[in-house]
């Protein structure tokens, strides 16, 4: 076997050696005179700095000693140069600055190769120091791609994690704790979609929402939870118009949207209205795609959803009982005549104007016409699960309406 063409630089090698404590030191002090972000650096990092730029020095020996000094030489520079500092300096110090931090120590020891080099050899010296540099600049990329992947394994997994804590219900504590580890910047209003991933890696299903979510500048947090991906918006003025540019990350099948609340320590209703809707759509195959929690409360009672017969039964029964017994016994008139205005008048003994009118009072105090059929199918269920419900009864109130009561 030859000897490696660095054989030659012996005694250059070993003045590098002796001389690596000073090398390293005159780098970080050129560092802090020419470069003001490092300045502003805290000590511990400046510190972690001294220990790669001396690792950096030792393994250009390594490295010459090692055979990489020769020109035909495939000899890569340890990516242990990196090793000397945690992983956290990778977070502070962008590969940007990390190849600034480079070029800066490869200066300095270029302009120490007189003083460094034995006689004869500078300028094999110069194109070896020339040829380290491209080397240590490729170990530092190798070195900060691990980083990321490491990263980003660690994130997508505290993400799985606050997702799961989301759909259980976990205390606001274990959320906002999971969400500052990631990041989130809580910016109001927050919602949470649900729909069926698309199947595959589950990095490249999250990736997808994220290049998504960067295009219209929301804040996101996904998670795929056994064939459902859920992702929690945050800042989107509109949650339903920003889910429906985010449509492309999701598998086929509805796509919906829980209520914007706060904040994510109030994310858990958002996620349980969009869970319950998700079970429930199939239910409406002409539903739009997303589609709001709310507009999914008659298939989320009839799925046996609480908070949906709740909230029927209180916003839709419970109003038009207070409103007046005439309302009620309208809608029960117009439901029964399949929603021909005559017959429901005839059935009742008065004028059509009269049925219109009760008609928009009855849109008015519940928010849904019984003139529309998808309205007045949320209304007939109303209907129903308001006079099922065994806990609630009505009592009259001062104008001789009916409230309900618990």
């Amino acid at each position: 076997m030859s000897e490696p063409e660095s054989v030659g630089l012996r005694a250059t090698l070993r003045r590098i050696e002796r001389a690596a404590g000073a090398l390293a030191t005159a780098s970080v002090a050129r560092m802090d005179e020419t470069l003001p972000w490092f300045r502003a650096l805290p000590a511990e990092q400046r510190s972690w700095v001294m220990l790669v730029a001396q690792a950096g020095v030792r393994s250009l020996v390594q490295w010459l000693r090692d055979g990489g000094g020769r020109a035909d030489s495939t000899q890569e520079v340890s990516d242990d140069v990196f090793a000397t500092a945690p992983q956290a300096l990778a977070r502070s110090i962008s590969l940007q600055h990390t190849v600034a931090l480079i070029k800066v120590t490869i200066d300095v020891v270029e302009e120490q190769v007189p003083d460094l080099a034995a006689d004869g050899e500078e300028q094999q010296l110069r194109e070896v120091v020339l040829r380290f540099s491209r080397e240590i600049a490729f170990a530092a990329a190798r070195a900060y791609a691990r980083a990321a992947e490491t990263r980003g394994a660690w994130d997508a997994r505290l993400q799985a994690l606050l997702v799961d804590a989301l759909l259980r219900g976990d205390s606001s504590d274990v959320l906002a704790s999971r969400a500052a580890a990631l990041g989130w910047a809580d910016a109001p209003p927050v919602a949470v979609a649900v729909g069926r991933s698309p199947g595959g890696e589950v990095a490249a299903v999250l990736h997808t929402v994220y290049r998504l979510a960067r295009r219209i500048r929301v804040e996101v947090i996904g998670g795929v939870h056994g064939d459902r991906l859920v992702v929690v918006l945050g800042g989107a003025a509109d949650p339903l118009a920003a889910s429906a540019k985010l449509l492309p990350a999701f598998g086929e099948g509805p796509v919906v949207v829980g209520p914007a609340v706060p904040s994510l320590d109030e994310a858990t209703e958002s996620a349980r209205a969009a869970l319950a809707g998700y079970r429930a759509a199939p239910a409406w195959p002409a539903a739009p795609r997303p589609v709001p929690a709310g507009e999914l409360l008659p298939e989320r009672a009839l799925a046996g959803d609480a908070e949906a017969r709740r909230r029927l039964r209180h916003d839709c029964y419970a109003t038009l009982v207070r409103a007046g017994g005439e309302l009620l016994e309208t809608l029960d008139a117009f439901l029964a005549a399949g929603g021909v205005l005559e017959s429901t008048a005839r059935t009742l003994f008065v004028h059509p104007n009269t049925v219109r009118y009760r008609l928009r009072r009855i849109a008015e105090v519940t928010g849904l016409s019984p003139l529309i059929p998808r309205e007045a199918f949320a209304l007939q269920v109303a209907l129903t699960v308001g006079r099922l419900d065994p806990v609630t009864s009505v009592t009259p109130t001062v104008g001789g309406g009916r409230a309900e009561t618990r």
